[in-house]
């Protein structure tokens, strides 16, 4: 199946080299249109129907967000596109999105299309970029929902119901209030720094834990946490300090 492409990005450099590198080394790709501004994408998406838009975040003037609101429920694929790591950033893998720094690295976009072209649920893609919007629209970084990819599914979890994350090898696993739980396959490693600013904290090296949900504080044995769930969360000696520090800020 060809896979239909449009690019909107507002440098023409850019925009030429992801073209050349799309059509060269992505198998069965066509770049169908381009796009350099807000107004110009609205209207090149309002002719064409593309399966992915490649989407540079900073457009000039305006955002890559502010076409994806005059895009009502969007029928292709979105692959972010930046120079810069910016709390957006935080945004898009919140919601499980794909984005690409540049340069663009090659091996990267292949692996992008390739998740573009075997992703079939529109659905639950629309209940991505739902989860998108609402955290870029809070206007801060408070989020409310995680999109968490399991082998059922994407799953849309409220970041107030995770009692804690547990390493597992090189995947994750949630913790949930209604005792159920989720296992993911990123380390936890990139969930310490996604819920840094959700008062979660990485207190041993198996376990980041909600804040709110720590019940109690136990000084014996060593050192322990017992949460709502009445899990036991040992505590690395190195971050006991930094533990009562921020319980006493909440």
């Amino acid at each position: 199946m060809i896979l239909k492409v449009v690019i909107i990005e507002d440098e023409k450099h850019s925009r030429e080299t992801l073209r050349s590198m799309l059509e060269e080394f992505c198998q069965d790709v066509k770049v169908i249109a381009t796009a350099s501004s807000v107004k110009e994408a609205v209207k090149v998406l309002s002719i064409y129907s593309p399966d992915v838009v490649f989407l540079d975040i900073e457009l000039q003037p305006g955002l890559g967000f502010d076409v994806l609101e005059q895009i009502k429920e969007p029928s292709f694929e979105i692959i972010f596109t930046t120079a810069f790591e910016k709390y957006a950033i935080k945004a898009i893998k919140f919601s499980s999105l794909d984005y690409l720094l540049k340069p663009v690295d090659l091996d990267e976009l292949q692996d992008a299309v390739e998740k573009a072209r075997t992703r079939m649920d529109t659905n639950v893609y629309r209940q991505q970029i739902d989860t998108l919007m609402q955290s870029l629209s809070s206007g801060t970084n408070k989020q409310e929902k995680i999109c968490l990819a399991t082998t059922a599914g994407m799953e849309f979890i409220a970041i107030e119901d995770i009692i804690l994350c547990k390493a597992d090898g090189s995947y994750t696993c949630f913790v949930l209030k209604n005792n159920s739980t989720l296992l993911v396959s990123k380390h936890l490693k990139e969930y310490e720094n996604l819920l840094a600013d959700q008062q979660f904290m990485r207190v041993h090296n198996s376990y980041l834990i909600n804040l709110n949900e720590v019940k109690k504080y136990i000084k014996s044995d060593g050192g322990y946490i017992i949460m709502s769930n009445d899990m036991h969360v040992s505590i690395s000696p190195r971050k006991k300090d930094d533990l009562i520090y921020a319980m006493k800020r909440l």
